[in-house]
């Protein structure tokens, strides 16, 4: 089995993979993919033509008759030695994922570790789904069963910030079960899952069953136009995700999205202040804030605010800012120069709006790497639910806190954003812990846990304005990718 053996300064530029072939684009346009602490350019990657795209489709079509009629075992051992070769590599992964995405080396292993957690579900999933539902004799000599059937080709279109993780979301699942697939990695950060589909390209999985392309929304719209696409699973904004809604559903196509999040936590008098200190610190700046199910609105419950607040902020100042290689350091910058640009506006609108700047984040001087896009840890006080760093997703490593007077206006808070990804709770009383739980709405809850992060046995939530769909991702897209058939069979 191959080892990567190449991670590096640069890569050169990144190439389609359509039909089981690595191929140069034949695009004019190509954007520079960035190493966010050194403000580098590490790689180039194509903007995929219409003619790319499509050509992608017609292989991921043409390979759906035959990847459907493998035998399940047959396509379970190819997703045994996905599995296996991605823990070969998975060092070597993160530390591309780092030099594209920025995010500490720790974040990333975490990562390749999820992406892998999915290919094993997957591989569950695969062995239990045909089992079917059959019900002998529901009338004279008359049987009646159901059969779950792979739907045809779909598109995966992906984020910057969990650039392995998230395509396995899906993509296992839609091999188990015979699906065949184009994935549209971000544009921000596609090295991470370029040099991951190289390793899959290993496994030898017939040709189109798997298919990549490169491209910012113009891509990503013709692959959900295209009449032999059946669906999108995507993960991203609220924004784009409405988009995405509105057409599918013009088109008649099946659409999983995962948006927006602005995640609450709230913290009881009788909480462990210490443990939950500790675990708010990793909930709001892992990951430099740029996750959705980072906590963005700290709610200290009456006297919880002098115990924990002067705590979150004297943890929040000693984070040690640096490049995600180094493992040392505890946080790492934003993706890219315009995130970083958007964080610092969000700063000064929350300045505007009244708020007390109480650990002020902006140019941070971080010696070693001055280009780098960083902002440290940035804490507001005095904050009023109404504000826009209240309500609006920054994705980035600010904090705002608002006090409540009680766990029912704590709750109230939570479910006042129009997001509804997730949310937690520090407390020590069970009975706190089951209103808070029953009460908001939110997909994921976490209770003494700041990020309320699924396994991959179980569907990643969201309500609100945070999804979009019936079903959700990990294990639930079995359903999305498949269609049910019920037989009625009778013998003479």
């Amino acid at each position: 089995m191959a080892l990567l053996k190449e991670v590096r300064d640069y890569y050169g530029d990144l190439m389609l993979y359509i039909n089981g072939d690595f191929k140069r684009s034949e695009t004019d346009e190509y954007m520079d993919v960035m190493n966010p602490a050194l403000d580098k350019a590490i790689a180039r990657v194509p903007i995929a033509t219409p003619e790319e795209v499509d050509e992608a489709v017609e292989a991921a079509v043409d390979a759906f008759e035959r990847w459907r009629d493998v035998p399940v075992p047959n396509r379970v051992q190819y997703l045994f030695r996905m599995k296996e070769v991605l823990e070969a590599n998975k060092e070597d992964i993160a530390r591309i994922i780092v030099q594209n995405h920025g995010k500490h080396i720790d974040e990333a292993r975490g990562e390749v570790r999820r992406a892998i957690e999915n290919i094993e579900t997957a591989i569950g999933v695969a062995y239990t789904l045909y089992k079917g539902e059959f019900m002998e004799q529901v009338a004279p000599l008359i049987d009646e069963y159901m059969v779950r059937e792979p739907l045809g080709v779909f598109a995966i279109i992906s984020p910057f910030n969990f650039p392995v993780m998230v395509p396995f979301w899906f993509l296992p699942y839609a091999l188990a079960v015979g699906a065949t697939i184009v994935v549209k990695p971000s544009e921000i950060t596609p090295l991470p899952f370029y040099w991951v589909n190289k390793l899959i390209h290993d496994v030898g999985l017939p040709p189109g069953v798997v298919n990549v392309v490169y491209g910012r929304g113009e891509v990503g719209e013709r692959l959900i136009k295209h009449p032999d696409v059946q669906g999108v699973a995507f993960v991203g904004s609220t924004r784009v995700a409405k988009k995405i809604y509105e057409l599918t559903g013009r088109l008649g196509k099946r659409s999983l999205l995962q948006a927006s999040a602005k995640n609450y936590a709230v913290v009881m008098p009788d909480a462990d202040m210490d443990r939950a200190a500790a675990n708010l610190i990793s909930s709001f700046y892992g990951n430099t804030g740029q996750r959705c199910l980072a906590n963005a609105v700290l709610v200290p419950v009456g006297d919880a605010y002098d115990k924990i607040v002067p705590k979150f902020i004297q943890l929040a100042r000693q984070i040690r800012l640096g490049y995600g290689l180094d493992e040392d350091v505890d946080m790492t910058p934003m993706v890219s120069r315009s995130s970083m640009e958007r964080v610092l506006k969000y700063i000064e609108i929350g300045l505007d709006e009244g708020a007390k700047l109480s650990l002020d984040g902006r140019n941070p001087k971080v010696k070693e790497y001055p280009n780098g896009y960083f902002v440290a840890p940035t804490v507001f006080e005095d904050v009023s639910i109404d504000m826009k760093i209240a309500k609006e997703e920054i994705f980035g490593p600010v904090a705002s806190i608002i006090k409540a007077d009680n766990l029912d206006e704590a709750i109230d808070m939570v479910n006042s954003t129009r997001y509804g990804n997730a949310s937690s709770i520090f407390t020590s009383s069970g009975k706190a812990a089951r209103v808070f739980r029953r009460g908001v709405k939110v997909g994921n809850v976490g209770i003494n846990v700041g990020i309320a992060a699924p396994m991959a046995f179980f569907p990643f939530g969201g309500m609100k304005d945070s999804f979009f769909g019936v079903v959700h991702g990990q294990i639930s897209s079995v359903e999305f990718f498949t269609d049910t058939k019920i037989v009625i069979e009778r013998w003479w």
